[in-house]
């Protein structure tokens, strides 16, 4: 590691806002040394970082606005399909009084604030919408243990493979991927159509 691309200054201070450099005799007793660069590797290792509370100020209402970014472009209106604007997303949350938890991150914190956004306003994950071609013989069966997982379904076709067009929720994804690669031992498969089955334009309150 190079010490100067990371630190202004290889000094220790005792209080660095009065510019009070640290004694030669409290190195020793703290440190067991008085070799300033290795203290500064030993507090580079082991120390905690000491974040100023405009710092921290400016870390909080960063992760704020990548909060809102994230549930903004995830969700939509479900009545209309439209997605909200991040402004509209993070006047809602300081309605909700969401407060950020550095100790969280913001894809987490974002599924937080949807469910508790749903309390007050008309929103939800915007729907994937796949196509599963599915064996004709497993088909049937397969389609009512995916039942649960569909919001909608948009068309269905009997040829020689099962095939169904539908919306789902992104968070069943993973889940019905491997129900169908268990269910028909890789026979099956599932394309998807659109990441985000969303409407032009951004939905406004009135």
């Amino acid at each position: 590691m190079d010490l100067d691309e990371v630190l202004q200054t290889h000094s220790v201070f005792v209080n660095v806002s009065k510019g009070q450099v640290a004694k030669k005799e409290d190195l020793v007793s703290a440190f067991g040394t008085d070799n300033q660069t290795e203290i500064c590797k030993q507090i580079l290792t082991k120390g905690e970082v000491q974040v100023s509370d405009k710092e921290r100020h400016t870390q909080l209402e960063q992760m704020f606005r990548d909060i809102a970014t994230i549930v903004a472009d995830k969700c939509v209106n479900p009545e209309t399909k439209r997605p909200y604007t991040v402004i509209l997303i993070e006047r809602a949350m300081k309605d909700i009084h969401y407060s950020v938890k550095t100790n969280k991150s913001t894809k987490q914190q974002a599924l937080e604030v949807i469910k508790q956004l749903k309390e007050k306003m008309k929103i939800e994950r915007a729907h994937m919408r796949l196509r599963f071609l599915l064996p004709l013989s497993e088909g049937k069966k397969l389609k009512e243990k995916l039942k649960p997982f569909i919001k909608v379904i948009e068309s269905e076709d009997y040829d020689q493979q099962l095939e169904i067009v539908c919306l789902i929720d992104p968070g069943c994804f993973r889940e019905i991927d491997e129900l169908i690669k268990k269910e028909t031992k890789g026979k099956g498969s599932l394309e998807v159509l659109n990441l985000k089955d969303v409407e032009e334009g951004d939905e406004k309150l009135e």
